[in-house]
Protein backbone atom coordinates (compact mmCIF):
# COMPACT_ATOMS: atom_id res chain seq x y z
CA UNK A 1 0.00 0.00 0.00
CA UNK A 2 1.24 3.46 -1.24
CA UNK A 3 2.59 5.65 2.29
CA UNK A 4 0.47 8.25 1.29
CA UNK A 5 -2.68 6.61 1.23
CA UNK A 6 -3.08 6.18 5.38
CA UNK A 7 -1.52 9.87 6.11
CA UNK A 8 -3.90 11.42 3.57
CA UNK A 9 -7.29 9.66 5.66
CA UNK A 10 -5.31 10.75 8.92
CA UNK A 11 -5.53 14.19 7.75
CA UNK A 12 -8.83 13.96 6.41
CA UNK A 13 -10.30 12.52 9.86
CA UNK A 14 -8.27 15.62 11.47
CA UNK A 15 -10.33 17.77 10.11
CA UNK A 16 -13.70 15.62 10.22
CA UNK A 17 -13.42 15.48 14.13
CA UNK A 18 -12.21 18.83 14.69
CA UNK A 19 -15.45 20.15 12.91
CA UNK A 20 -17.29 17.62 15.05
CA UNK A 21 -15.72 18.90 18.12
CA UNK A 22 -16.18 22.51 17.07
CA UNK A 23 -19.58 21.45 16.69
CA UNK A 24 -20.49 20.31 20.33
CA UNK A 25 -18.35 23.32 21.45
CA UNK A 26 -21.06 25.42 20.34
CA UNK A 27 -19.38 26.95 17.36
CA UNK A 28 -20.18 26.99 13.85
CA UNK A 29 -17.05 25.90 11.26
CA UNK A 30 -19.07 25.64 8.41
CA UNK A 31 -19.64 29.95 8.88
CA UNK A 32 -16.40 30.06 10.27
CA UNK A 33 -13.79 27.87 9.88
CA UNK A 34 -11.46 29.83 12.19
CA UNK A 35 -13.83 27.94 14.63
CA UNK A 36 -12.73 24.88 14.09
CA UNK A 37 -9.85 25.60 16.53
CA UNK A 38 -13.08 25.18 18.99
CA UNK A 39 -12.90 21.10 18.47
CA UNK A 40 -9.00 20.74 19.33
CA UNK A 41 -9.85 19.28 22.74
CA UNK A 42 -12.07 16.62 21.40
CA UNK A 43 -10.09 15.70 18.25
CA UNK A 44 -6.80 15.54 20.18
CA UNK A 45 -7.91 13.44 22.60
CA UNK A 46 -10.00 10.89 20.40
CA UNK A 47 -6.88 11.14 17.99
CA UNK A 48 -4.84 9.87 20.56
CA UNK A 49 -7.05 7.04 21.96
CA UNK A 50 -7.06 5.87 17.99
CA UNK A 51 -3.45 5.98 17.44
CA UNK A 52 -2.96 4.31 20.74
CA UNK A 53 -5.32 1.27 19.90
CA UNK A 54 -3.74 1.43 16.28
CA UNK A 55 -0.48 1.59 16.68
CA UNK A 56 0.40 -0.84 19.45
CA UNK A 57 -1.37 -3.14 17.00
CA UNK A 58 0.72 -1.92 14.52
CA UNK A 59 3.88 -1.89 16.88
CA UNK A 60 3.49 -5.88 18.27
CA UNK A 61 2.33 -6.88 14.91
CA UNK A 62 6.06 -6.18 13.94
CA UNK A 63 7.88 -7.85 17.27
CA UNK A 64 5.96 -10.66 16.21
CA UNK A 65 7.38 -10.69 12.41
CA UNK A 66 4.02 -9.76 10.95
CA UNK A 67 3.38 -7.83 8.23
CA UNK A 68 0.68 -4.91 8.61
CA UNK A 69 -0.20 -1.42 7.15
CA UNK A 70 -0.15 1.42 8.98
CA UNK A 71 -3.16 2.54 10.90
CA UNK A 72 -5.87 3.53 8.08
CA UNK A 73 -8.20 6.07 9.71
CA UNK A 74 -11.73 6.45 8.28
CA UNK A 75 -13.50 10.27 8.02
CA UNK A 76 -17.04 10.73 8.32
CA UNK A 77 -19.96 13.26 8.73
CA UNK A 78 -21.08 11.25 12.06
CA UNK A 79 -21.29 12.70 15.23
CA UNK A 80 -17.56 11.90 16.33
CA UNK A 81 -16.32 12.97 12.52
CA UNK A 82 -14.91 9.28 12.40
CA UNK A 83 -15.71 5.65 12.15
CA UNK A 84 -12.33 4.91 13.94
CA UNK A 85 -8.91 2.85 12.35
CA UNK A 86 -8.29 -0.41 10.94
CA UNK A 87 -4.91 -2.00 10.52
CA UNK A 88 -4.31 -4.90 7.86
CA UNK A 89 -2.50 -7.73 8.46
CA UNK A 90 -0.80 -9.03 5.37
CA UNK A 91 1.24 -11.92 6.19
CA UNK A 92 0.42 -14.95 8.39
CA UNK A 93 0.85 -15.09 12.32
CA UNK A 94 3.20 -17.47 13.42
CA UNK A 95 1.45 -19.18 16.54
CA UNK A 96 -1.43 -18.38 18.73
CA UNK A 97 1.19 -16.19 21.36
CA UNK A 98 1.56 -13.79 18.58
CA UNK A 99 -2.29 -13.95 17.89
CA UNK A 100 -3.34 -13.05 21.11
CA UNK A 101 -0.68 -10.69 21.96
CA UNK A 102 -1.39 -8.39 18.72
CA UNK A 103 -5.12 -8.89 19.49
CA UNK A 104 -5.10 -7.47 22.88
CA UNK A 105 -2.38 -4.81 22.29
CA UNK A 106 -4.96 -2.47 20.58
CA UNK A 107 -7.63 -2.26 23.28
CA UNK A 108 -5.37 -2.71 26.24
CA UNK A 109 -3.31 0.35 24.90
CA UNK A 110 -6.29 2.42 23.80
CA UNK A 111 -8.12 1.62 27.26
CA UNK A 112 -4.95 3.28 29.16
CA UNK A 113 -4.99 6.63 27.33
CA UNK A 114 -8.78 6.48 27.46
CA UNK A 115 -8.43 6.41 31.35
CA UNK A 116 -6.70 9.26 31.87
CA UNK A 117 -8.35 11.20 29.29
CA UNK A 118 -12.01 10.39 31.09
CA UNK A 119 -10.92 11.49 34.39
CA UNK A 120 -9.69 15.33 33.03
CA UNK A 121 -12.51 15.49 30.87
CA UNK A 122 -14.76 14.55 33.66
CA UNK A 123 -13.18 17.58 36.12
CA UNK A 124 -13.94 19.75 33.04
CA UNK A 125 -17.23 18.94 32.60
CA UNK A 126 -20.29 21.26 34.08
CA UNK A 127 -23.08 19.94 35.98
CA UNK A 128 -26.18 21.33 35.24
CA UNK A 129 -28.98 21.65 37.64
CA UNK A 130 -32.90 21.82 36.50
CA UNK A 131 -35.86 19.97 36.47
CA UNK A 132 -35.35 16.07 37.81
CA UNK A 133 -37.84 15.67 34.49
CA UNK A 134 -35.57 16.84 32.49
CA UNK A 135 -32.33 15.34 33.80
CA UNK A 136 -33.34 11.74 33.41
CA UNK A 137 -31.13 9.83 31.68
CA UNK A 138 -28.91 12.80 30.12
CA UNK A 139 -25.49 13.72 29.69
CA UNK A 140 -26.53 16.67 27.73
CA UNK A 141 -24.73 18.83 25.61
CA UNK A 142 -24.59 16.74 22.34
CA UNK A 143 -28.19 16.31 21.32
CA UNK A 144 -28.68 13.11 22.98
CA UNK A 145 -28.81 10.62 25.63
CA UNK A 146 -25.70 8.61 26.76
CA UNK A 147 -25.87 5.17 28.58
CA UNK A 148 -22.77 4.64 30.75
CA UNK A 149 -20.35 1.28 30.88
CA UNK A 150 -19.51 0.44 34.26
CA UNK A 151 -16.30 1.98 34.28
CA UNK A 152 -17.28 5.20 33.15
CA UNK A 153 -20.23 4.85 35.94
CA UNK A 154 -17.48 4.25 38.29
CA UNK A 155 -15.47 7.39 37.11
CA UNK A 156 -18.50 9.63 37.29
CA UNK A 157 -18.88 8.47 40.82
CA UNK A 158 -15.56 9.10 41.87
CA UNK A 159 -15.30 12.84 40.28
CA UNK A 160 -18.58 13.93 41.37
CA UNK A 161 -19.69 11.35 43.68
CA UNK A 162 -23.54 11.16 44.50
CA UNK A 163 -25.60 13.14 41.50
CA UNK A 164 -28.21 15.39 42.99
CA UNK A 165 -31.37 14.23 41.41
CA UNK A 166 -32.09 17.65 39.92
CA UNK A 167 -28.43 17.78 38.14
CA UNK A 168 -27.62 16.51 34.93
CA UNK A 169 -23.86 16.20 34.30
CA UNK A 170 -23.21 18.11 30.70
CA UNK A 171 -19.76 16.01 29.20
CA UNK A 172 -17.03 17.94 28.20
CA UNK A 173 -16.05 17.29 24.61
CA UNK A 174 -12.88 15.74 26.00
CA UNK A 175 -14.88 13.12 28.27
CA UNK A 176 -17.15 12.36 25.42
CA UNK A 177 -14.00 11.52 23.44
CA UNK A 178 -13.09 8.98 26.22
CA UNK A 179 -16.65 7.48 26.25
CA UNK A 180 -16.20 6.88 22.48
CA UNK A 181 -12.72 5.40 23.64
CA UNK A 182 -14.40 2.76 26.21
CA UNK A 183 -17.08 2.37 23.86
CA UNK A 184 -14.37 1.41 20.87
CA UNK A 185 -12.96 -0.89 23.39
CA UNK A 186 -15.52 -2.69 23.88
CA UNK A 187 -17.15 -3.07 20.39
CA UNK A 188 -13.26 -4.19 19.20
CA UNK A 189 -13.42 -6.73 22.61
CA UNK A 190 -16.54 -8.92 21.17
CA UNK A 191 -15.22 -12.36 21.03
CA UNK A 192 -16.51 -12.72 16.88
CA UNK A 193 -14.92 -13.43 14.42
CA UNK A 194 -11.76 -11.34 13.77
CA UNK A 195 -12.19 -8.64 15.97
CA UNK A 196 -9.91 -7.82 18.74
CA UNK A 197 -11.64 -9.94 21.18
CA UNK A 198 -11.95 -13.01 18.35
CA UNK A 199 -8.24 -12.94 18.12
CA UNK A 200 -7.85 -13.67 21.82
CA UNK A 201 -10.80 -16.18 22.32
CA UNK A 202 -9.29 -18.41 19.21
CA UNK A 203 -6.10 -17.78 21.03
CA UNK A 204 -7.37 -19.46 24.01
CA UNK A 205 -10.03 -21.58 22.53
CA UNK A 206 -8.68 -22.84 19.40
CA UNK A 207 -11.42 -23.96 16.91
CA UNK A 208 -14.11 -23.66 19.50
CA UNK A 209 -13.98 -20.30 18.73
CA UNK A 210 -16.39 -20.39 16.44
CA UNK A 211 -18.85 -21.64 18.61
CA UNK A 212 -18.57 -19.10 21.42
CA UNK A 213 -19.05 -16.32 18.40
CA UNK A 214 -22.04 -17.52 17.68
CA UNK A 215 -23.27 -17.65 20.85
CA UNK A 216 -21.91 -13.61 21.57
CA UNK A 217 -23.89 -12.61 18.33
CA UNK A 218 -27.49 -14.32 19.43
CA UNK A 219 -26.63 -12.15 22.83
CA UNK A 220 -26.39 -9.38 20.95
CA UNK A 221 -30.14 -9.76 19.66
CA UNK A 222 -31.74 -8.94 22.91
CA UNK A 223 -29.32 -6.01 23.40
CA UNK A 224 -30.98 -4.50 20.21
CA UNK A 225 -34.09 -3.89 21.76
CA UNK A 226 -31.70 -1.81 24.21
CA UNK A 227 -30.28 -0.40 21.19
CA UNK A 228 -30.74 -0.86 17.43
CA UNK A 229 -27.41 -0.52 16.43
CA UNK A 230 -26.63 -3.60 17.79
CA UNK A 231 -28.96 -5.51 15.50
CA UNK A 232 -27.42 -4.03 13.04
CA UNK A 233 -23.22 -4.57 14.42
CA UNK A 234 -24.75 -8.56 14.64
CA UNK A 235 -25.81 -8.47 10.82
CA UNK A 236 -22.04 -7.04 10.18
CA UNK A 237 -20.60 -9.63 11.61
CA UNK A 238 -22.36 -12.42 10.56
CA UNK A 239 -21.62 -11.27 7.10
CA UNK A 240 -17.79 -10.71 7.89
CA UNK A 241 -17.88 -13.98 8.97
CA UNK A 242 -17.07 -16.04 12.64
CA UNK A 243 -14.79 -17.98 11.97
CA UNK A 244 -11.43 -17.22 12.49
CA UNK A 245 -8.15 -18.75 9.82
CA UNK A 246 -5.58 -20.61 11.76
CA UNK A 247 -2.18 -19.80 12.55
CA UNK A 248 0.65 -21.14 11.08
CA UNK A 249 1.48 -23.29 14.32
CA UNK A 250 -1.90 -24.51 15.76
CA UNK A 251 -0.47 -26.69 18.33
CA UNK A 252 1.97 -23.83 20.08
CA UNK A 253 1.68 -23.82 23.67
CA UNK A 254 -0.10 -21.35 25.79
CA UNK A 255 1.58 -20.59 29.19
CA UNK A 256 -0.16 -18.83 32.65
CA UNK A 257 0.66 -14.98 31.28
CA UNK A 258 -1.46 -15.68 27.65
CA UNK A 259 -4.45 -16.89 30.18
CA UNK A 260 -3.79 -13.51 32.71
CA UNK A 261 -3.72 -11.93 28.93
CA UNK A 262 -7.08 -13.63 28.12
CA UNK A 263 -8.37 -12.58 31.57
CA UNK A 264 -7.28 -8.87 31.38
CA UNK A 265 -9.40 -8.81 27.97
CA UNK A 266 -12.64 -10.00 29.15
CA UNK A 267 -12.20 -7.69 32.32
CA UNK A 268 -11.83 -4.68 30.05
CA UNK A 269 -15.12 -6.07 27.83
CA UNK A 270 -17.00 -6.03 30.85
CA UNK A 271 -15.49 -2.81 32.52
CA UNK A 272 -16.75 -0.91 28.72
CA UNK A 273 -19.30 -2.79 27.10
CA UNK A 274 -22.08 0.08 27.38
CA UNK A 275 -25.38 -1.90 26.66
CA UNK A 276 -27.74 0.77 25.71
CA UNK A 277 -24.97 3.58 24.97
CA UNK A 278 -27.26 5.89 23.19
CA UNK A 279 -30.78 6.98 23.65
CA UNK A 280 -32.73 9.61 21.64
Amino acid sequence: MRRWIPVLLFLATVATTLGAGALMAGADPFSDPAALVEGVPFSAALLLILLAHEFSHYIISQRHGVRASLPLFIPAPTLAGTFGAVIRIESPIPDRRSLLEIGIAGPLAGFLVALPVAVAGLKLSPLVVHSAAAAAGSHGGIGIGLGSSLLFALLERLVFGPLPENASLLLHPVAFAAWIGFFVTAINLLPVGQLDGGHVLYALAGHRQEGISRVVVLVLAPLGFLWWGWFLWGGVLLLLGLRHPPVLAEGSPLGLRERVLGVIAASLLVLTLTPAPFTM
